[in-house]
Parts: C-alpha cells; structure tokens; sequence
C-alpha cells in the first residue's frame, strides 16, 4: 500500500516536470541557453552583404573579406569605399556584377595572374560573380570593383 501512495504522490511532480521539460522551461541547457545569442539568420544580415576573395594580388592584398553595406561594417579593408563603389556602380536594369558580354572585342593585354570571387547579396539580387585581368575588357571590368577589389595599378588608378 504505501508503495501505490508514493507512486501517486510522485506522479504529478513528474508530470510538472515532463511538462515544464517539454516547454524548455526546464532543461540542463536552460541557463547557458539564456546566455547565448540566437543564431544568425540571412534575414539578421544587413541586406547588402559580400564576401571577396582575392587571389595572386601580391603585396598583402590576398585573404577573403567580409563587406555589408548599409549600414556599413565588415574586415574589408575600405568598407566605406567599397559601399561608396558598388552604391555608384549600382543602376536599375543593370547588372552590377554582370560577366564581360560574350563577343565583346577586347585588347590583348595581360593584367597579371589576380583573381577574385564575389559571393552573398546586392540589392536583394543574389551575387556570384568571378573577376579575373586576363585582358583589357576584365581588366577594365575590375578597375570599374575597386575599391572592392584592390587597386593593383602600379601608381594607384591611371
């Protein structure tokens, strides 16, 4: 007898406790939980948010690079710049980060072996663009990014 009266009078603690567990309000993770910020979320980005790698720049200018614009933030080395850039280069109708047209009639200039590759959102357009200096239209094509892509001419812009 006294063992159906224990089981009954634990019954409905373990009952609160299911269902304040079930709630989360209960938990060994509860406390720390508390403490830790919600995680992030595309919709948490500023809406104009970019990463840059650049390869084979020489002179320190290589890594990979966080930029968000409005408001700006980010490790890029000149976030005001580069917002300033894509904001000025930005036109509606218009293809920021369009690729050279095909057939276009470009110089034979060979612009060094950099590379970069642009990837997250422009003006709520999904960006995937790859740079290269491989002739006189992608050469104009990068300068057209800089200060999003480094300025790799020798005196600065010519």
């Amino acid at each position: 007898m006294s063992q159906v009266i224990a089981r009954t009078r634990r019954r409905p603690l373990a009952r609160l406790l299911l269902t304040l567990g079930a709630l989360g309000a209960v938990s060994p993770l509860t406390p720390a939980a508390a403490l830790a910020p919600p995680p992030a979320r595309d919709g948490d980005l500023p809406a104009d948010h970019l990463t840059v790698t650049v390869r084979h720049a020489g002179d320190g200018r290589d890594g990979t690079f966080r930029l968000y614009c409005h408001p700006g933030s980010g490790d890029h080395p000149d976030v005001a710049g580069a917002c300033t850039a894509l904001d000025r280069g930005s036109r509606w109708g218009r293809e920021t980060f369009a690729p050279v047209p095909e057939g276009s009639i470009c110089t034979m200039q060979y612009g060094g072996p950099a590379t970069a590759h642009v990837t997250g959102v422009w003006a709520g357009r999904p960006v995937d663009a790859t740079y290269s200096r491989d002739n006189g239209c992608e050469i104009a094509r990068w300068d057209r990014m800089v200060p999003l892509l480094p300025d790799l001419h020798p005196q600065g812009r010519p």
